[in-house]
């Protein structure tokens, strides 16, 4: 089904840049599809002086709140971007969940776990924003990084060669042009019409068999401190959460597996008026909605020669679990560095096979969370909850093609190359109050495009330019992590981790890095 869209300006001010410049007929890369993979690969192709043209066929960005949960590690991810400020400035916290049956509010819960303070994780539970505002704020970043988004252009076809890929695409003008690129991103959905192009299929299964409803409506007579649930409602369960940074309300309805959503705005008043105490009058303005069956499926491959496949293009996830999106940001995070040392750094191009051979897998085990966190119970009585796994923060590439773990004699729980690189204040003991750390993170450190080289208990290597350094000796970080030189990827990472300094140069020639 075909979802309908219905938009209005009052919360949101799509921009859009349909103006007559003329296309390029060349770049670095081509990003096809300007939603939250698109925008985050060109923000981080951006920082890093990387020419790369983002088309998007639609004539402005998604106006929906979809994906509205940020991860803790794609909180970390968009803090590395310089966008976190204003992603936390306008979200705000899960909710706490409601029931209501007959009128009466019947009890409350917690859809996410909440965590307790771990001065490795700065950012410890979801965050809620709105899609369509995150979308806006990597636009800007985009913007600010001298970028830009070419909207009502579509790829129409492609042709791939030895060392390019020529892209046939069509402009607002409805003119036909064809850009040249060393690397062509699709980063155009669950539909990708680059994924087709090349011939990658897509292995799925339908989730649930019940279509949904969701919508952005304005609504009187609830709260705005909890997440409204209607469990055992007519018709379906149905969800009116407060979208944080705005008056609206997200609306999630399931209906029967022979049931037909109706997203016109009478039909998105209706189904309120019909499943809760609300009159229809009580539903204001509906500024977007759409359809769906919730279904799971996962490409073939990530990479077909020079053409590499990113977020929803890539895997489709059922909206349990809020992994979507975040999946999708930080297959961008991975794919960008890579793209970067290999385009500026001379790094050789098998770099870019390791993007499929690390983030496939993650995509595989985050598809079957999310699968079995719908299949758990949904939005029944509180029978679905988030946690730890969902967190995406111990998901990590321990076996992929760019770890090396080199030291010996390791305790069992001790951090290991593949790892996520785990923040710390610096120079404070891991019992110190919080009142004591001084500021200074690690994070502070790894925060850029550079590859960061940790040395913990050890003197500070000899790097090539362009490799930052830094030396612990003792506090949160020399505990966490233990005695070690550690390569901190791009992505935030352990690369390699040794004791060793003659290990150093081999890898990081691995990435391009070499001593003049």
């Amino acid at each position: 089904m075909t979802p309908a869209r219905h938009e209005a300006a009052q919360h949101r001010s799509p921009r859009t840049q349909t103006g007559s410049t003329r296309l390029p007929d060349r770049t670095d890369v081509l990003i096809v599809g300007a939603g939250p993979t698109g925008l985050a690969l060109a923000c981080d192709l951006a920082r890093r002086g990387v020419d790369a043209l983002l088309v998007e066929r639609a004539g402005a960005l998604f106006p929906g709140s979809r994906g509205k949960g940020l991860q803790p590690r794609t909180q970390e991810v968009l803090d590395d971007l310089g966008v976190l400020p204003a992603v936390r400035a306008h979200g705000g916290p899960y909710p706490r969940m409601v029931s209501w049956q007959d009128g009466e509010r019947q009890g409350e819960w917690d859809l996410v776990e909440r965590s307790l303070p771990d001065p490795t994780v700065p950012y410890p539970d979801v965050w809620m924003i709105p899609q369509w505002r995150t979308q806006e704020i990597l636009h800007g970043r985009l913007l600010e990084l001298g970028g830009r988004v070419r909207f009502g252009t579509a790829l129409t076809g492609l042709d791939q060669h030895p060392d390019r890929v020529e892209a046939a695409v069509t402009g607002p003008d409805g003119v036909g042009r064809t850009v040249s690129a060393r690397y062509l991103v699709a980063a155009d959905g669950g539909r990708s019409t680059v994924r087709r192009a090349v011939g990658i299929t897509m292995a799925g299964e339908q989730v649930d068999p019940r279509p949904a409803l969701v919508a952005d409506v304005g609504v009187d007579g609830l709260d705005r401190d909890n997440w409204h649930v209607w469990p055992h409602a007519p018709g379906g369960p149905l969800l009116l959460c407060p979208l944080p940074g705005t008056t609206d309300f997200q609306l999630f309805a399931q209906f029967e597996p022979d049931g037909t959503p109706d997203t016109s705005p009478e039909g998105v008043r209706r189904v309120i008026a019909a499943r809760t105490h609300l009159a229809e009058s009580a539903v204001g303005e509906v500024r977007w909605s759409s359809d769906f069956r919730p279904r799971a499926a996962l490409a073939e491959r990530f990479r077909a020669g020079r053409v590499l496949l990113a977020g929803d293009a890539a895997h489709i996830h059922s909206p349990a679990g809020g992994q979507g999106l975040n999946t999708s940001i930080q297959d961008a995070y991975n794919l960008g560095w890579k793209l970067g040392q290999v385009l500026r750094h001379g790094a050789p191009e098998e770099l870019l096979d390791s993007y499929e051979a690390e983030r496939l897998p993650i995509a595989a085990d985050v598809l079957e969370i999310s699968t079995r966190l719908h299949r758990a119970g949904g939005v029944r009585d509180g029978g679905l909850r988030r946690g730890p796994r969902t967190e995406q923060l111990g998901l990590g590439y321990e076996h992929g093609p760019l770890t090396v773990e080199a030291r010996t004699g390791l305790a069992e729980d001790a951090l290991r190359a593949g790892e996520r690189a785990p923040d710390a204040p610096l120079d404070v003991p891991l019992d110190a109050p919080p009142a004591a750390a001084p500021g200074a993170r690690l994070f502070d450190v790894f925060r850029g495009p550079q590859v960061t080289v940790l040395a913990v208990g050890h003197e500070l290597p000899d790097v090539p330019a362009g490799v930052r350094t830094h030396r612990v000796d003792g506090g949160v970080a020399a505990e966490v992590y233990g005695r070690g030189l550690f390569v901190v990827r791009p992505d935030g990472y352990l690369g390699l981790a040794t004791h060793d300094p003659a290990d150093l140069p081999g890898y990081l020639a691995r990435l391009g890095l070499r001593r003049s």
